[in-house]
């Protein structure tokens, strides 16, 4: 989740109003309704807009349903820290608790990694060299004597990369893997999710009693909870889970250095704690990465919401989206430079900075009046077969047949079997990422696109969509806005801004990459065959949708979380074709 700008207040009246047809409407046992979870008490009949399957709609809920926001409470977790504020905020009706962030609290590290003298962190991949770093910078700052060390496979090519930005075998700081581990009090766990799946018994046995194991990911809780398993009794362990790739981690702390302070929001969790040290790490540990607020989870709920976030809005659903987009436009007489730039373009620079900085009811706002039946048009008719995907996507992962896939396909990358291997290739060899390579050659500089009001009417859709699904689940409005709102428009869609969709991809993890070349597709078909299909058959718009989209409290509560962080802008410099390569730049 990234907290890179500032969501400044512009709210419109609607978003402070109640619905107007909930008290007039009787509610539906979620039984009787057949899709949403025991949670979905707020859910109502409304009067139909339509025959649901004669005219397109999709789904039969899509044409005769609208949700109402979830009544019962979601989580909200408490917390206690000897160190550090804690802070209540108020985020649409619910209490949640937060510690803001800030370089001034660096002097508080020491206190907080109290009888920590040595951080492993292990792994080279998307978070690992930006969080190494920025702790290692972070720690200096305070002048604390806590060594942190890199641990990596005999042989690995990240040896180079890591040397390359300071860490070296001659002062301590780079090592073999579980060298590092064995001699480590904080070992931060950051490879790969399928291969902590497959290491996990030796990475255990290495650990020393009382050490505390790091995680950015709830992940591997996922895949023991999967196999019956849990975590060794003899150890703590926490996680501190940034909302925003790697690269993002990293160019905004450097930024924020010079630029009022910058960083991404992270959230945190503690799911064992052997010797009552365990908050107050973690919370030093996302203030050393320069989180500018950090949130409460549990590990379940922060794999479930991110796996989940990656599979939707964040990669996987965006990317179906403007590939289906790009083909009905340039199929009905558009321009290829024209589609490109009314899809990518249009939802990776204006609609994001829109909401980034003023929020989602902006963007809306922002349209004459026949702009916004065009966004309502595709508003109404690609809620529901985006949520249809959404919610069987929740499932995989909740259940655990996501996390399965991954381990899996992880597998796959190495013979095995008497079978060759399979690793990921690009996936931005089709016309449509062609066309993006010559728009971007030729845009202006600090160009953020047209706000192309069809493009915007079916990602909003989305995004509320994802908003809605997370909350009927039960999670913290924190969670729900980092994973569907901010990393979206503040972290990932700015790589996709600058470089490409394969770009975007390859500088997340390995987890997400997998999610994103898995349901892209299946968010690209469903709006082709459903909501496309009720738009050219004169489908009407259900204005219940729309009145429930103008006032949902969600516009509220991201208000708030806009006034927690800092007024800087990532910047991803025009060069950088790699996580690493950028890590070595910016650190100069």
């Amino acid at each position: 989740m990234a907290a890179a700008t500032h969501f400044a207040p512009s709210i419109s009246a609607s978003s402070t109003k109640t619905l107007k047809q909930a008290a007039a409407l009787q509610p539906l046992s979620p039984s009787s309704l057949g899709f949403l979870s025991s949670s979905s008490s707020g859910l109502y009949a409304l009067k139909a807009v339509g025959i649901c399957g004669a005219n397109g709609v999709g789904s039969a809920l899509g044409a005769r349903m609208v949700s109402v926001p979830a009544i019962k409470p979601l989580t909200s977790l408490d917390f206690d820290t000897s160190v550090f504020k804690k802070e209540k905020v108020n985020l649409a009706g619910h209490d949640e608790y937060i510690v803001r962030g800030g370089r001034d609290l660096f002097p508080l590290l020491p206190e907080a990694f109290k009888g920590i003298k040595k951080i492993g962190v292990i792994g080279w991949g998307s978070q690992a060299p930006a969080q190494a770093q920025n702790l290692r910078d972070s720690l200096a700052e305070a002048k604390s004597d806590i060594v942190v060390k890199i641990g990596l496979r005999k042989g690995s090519r990240s040896f180079a990369e890591a040397r390359a930005v300071g860490f070296s075998e001659e002062n301590g700081t780079l090592g073999d893997i579980y060298e590092t581990i064995s001699e480590s009090d904080l070992v931060m766990l950051l490879i790969s999710d399928s291969a902590q799946a497959d290491n996990y018994e030796k990475i255990f046995s290495h650990m020393k009693p009382n050490s505390i194991l790091g995680l950015s990911h709830g992940f591997l809780l996922g895949h023991l909870q999967s196999l019956g398993l849990d975590f060794p009794k003899n150890i703590s362990v926490i996680a501190v889970c940034p909302k925003g790739m790697g690269p993002s981690v990293r160019r905004l702390y450097v930024q924020g250095k010079e630029v009022n302070g910058a960083g991404i929001n992270s959230s945190f969790a503690v799911h064992q704690d052997v010797d009552g040290r365990a908050t107050d790490v973690a919370l030093g540990w996302s203030i050393a990465l320069g989180s500018p607020f950090t949130f409460a989870t549990t590990l379940e709920q922060e794999y479930r919401s991110d796996i989940f976030g990656e599979r939707g809005i964040l990669l996987g659903a965006v990317h179906g989206i403007v590939e289906s987009l790009f083909r009905r436009y340039t199929e009905n007489g558009m321009a290829e430079e024209l589609a490109y730039k009314n899809t990518v373009e249009s939802i990776t620079g204006i609609i994001s900075r829109t909401i980034s900085t003023k929020g989602m009811l902006a963007v809306y706002n922002s349209f004459s009046p026949d702009e916004k039946k065009e966004f309502e048009r595709a508003y109404s008719a690609s809620y529901y077969p985006c949520m249809d995907i959404l919610y069987e996507c929740y499932e995989d992962v909740a259940s655990g047949s996501e996390i399965r896939s991954v381990v899996l396909a992880g597998r796959r990358f190495y013979e095995k079997e008497g079978l060759p291997a399979f690793p990921m290739g690009n996936i931005d060899q089709t016309r449509m990422w062609k066309v993006g390579e010559r728009v971007r050659q030729s845009r202006p500089a600090g160009d953020l696109g047209p706000l192309y009001p069809f493009t915007a009417g079916v990602y909003v859709a989305l995004m509320m969509a994802q908003i809605e699904i997370l909350r009927k689940k039960g999670h913290s409005y924190s969670e729900i806005i980092n994973e569907s709102v901010i990393e979206s428009v503040d972290s990932l869609n700015p790589f996709m801004h600058a470089r490409g969709v394969s770009f975007m991809v390859d500088n997340c993890s390995t987890t997400a990459r997998l999610g994103s070349r898995k349901w892209a597709p299946r968010f690209d078909y469903i709006l082709t065959q459903q909501a496309l299909v009720a738009i050219d058959n004169g489908s009407a718009i259900n204005q219940d949708l729309i009145s429930n989209f103008l006032s949902d409290p969600v516009h509220g509560a991201i208000e708030v979380c806009a006034q927690l962080r800092p007024t800087v802008d990532i910047s991803v410099p025009a060069d950088a074709d790699f996580v690493r390569p950028e890590l070595r730049q910016s650190s100069n």
